[in-house]
């Protein structure tokens, strides 16, 4: 049995698999409670499947982009379990995880965040003949300049406001494919379907060194000037 973490963003999933089947999903709006909320949410699917963690033989996690807190909640506690149990780590990229499930439409996949600032987080992919190809890399941009590189039909998928969908339909018409919001929720079970194939080729990650992908540095306040009192 393996298991997969993702608390990238205010929507949490964890699902647990074995042998390339969905034994347990669940997915939630998190928002901020990603502490308090996975552990119990892990322990309620292991007692509706009757599994225990000591059956795990590798976790997967999402690791990013998405909230600094999120990410670190979920990389630390798959860490833990890797650590504790004995079995391997995979990390798998966020982005990648949204867009892995629309690759049966064939066409480039560009799963967008909003990043705040005006800014998106975004990858492409896309399946071709039957291999899942990463066209172009996690990066920050902007929907104006997203929409310059895009030539042909593409499915934009992932977690974002809806002025950034009128943005695309404004821009790029016929070529912007966006599916409902509810077929754009990530689910844990595409995050294990792809975390499974690196399991099976003996392509883990260490779990000393394995971190969040933060595509920018989190905001970090400067301190006040001190206030001298001088006494009279």
């Amino acid at each position: 049995m393996q298991l997969a973490i993702d608390t990238s963003t205010y929507m949490a999933s964890i699902a647990l698999v074995q042998d390339s089947e969905v034994l347990a999903e669940l997915t939630w709006h998190c928002g901020q409670n990603h502490t308090v909320e996975l552990l119990p949410r892990l322990t309620y699917l292991l007692n509706q499947t009757g599994l225990n963690l000591q059956s795990a033989s590798g976790v997967i996690v999402a690791r990013g982009p998405g909230s600094f807190n999120g990410l670190r909640v979920g990389i630390s506690t798959a860490k833990g379990l890797a650590f504790s149990l004995g079995i391997p780590i995979v990390g798998v990229s966020t982005l990648e995880v949204a867009a892995y499930q629309h690759a049966e439409t064939g066409l480039p996949i560009c799963p967008i965040f909003n990043a705040g600032r005006g800014e998106i987080a975004t990858a492409i992919y896309q399946k071709k003949r039957d291999k899942w190809c990463q066209l172009a890399a996690e990066h920050i941009t902007t929907v104006d300049t997203l929409c310059s590189q895009i030539t042909t039909k593409t499915v934009f998928c992932g977690e974002f406001v809806s002025f950034i969908a009128t943005q695309l339909k404004k821009q790029l018409g016929q070529r912007a494919v966006i599916p409902p919001s509810a077929a754009r929720f990530r689910r844990a079970g595409f995050l294990a379907e792809l975390g499974q194939q690196r399991l099976k080729a003996g392509n883990y990650d260490n779990p000393a060194t394995l971190q969040p992908l933060y595509l920018r540095r989190p905001p970090i306040t400067q301190p006040k000037r001190s206030i001298k009192l001088e006494w009279r």
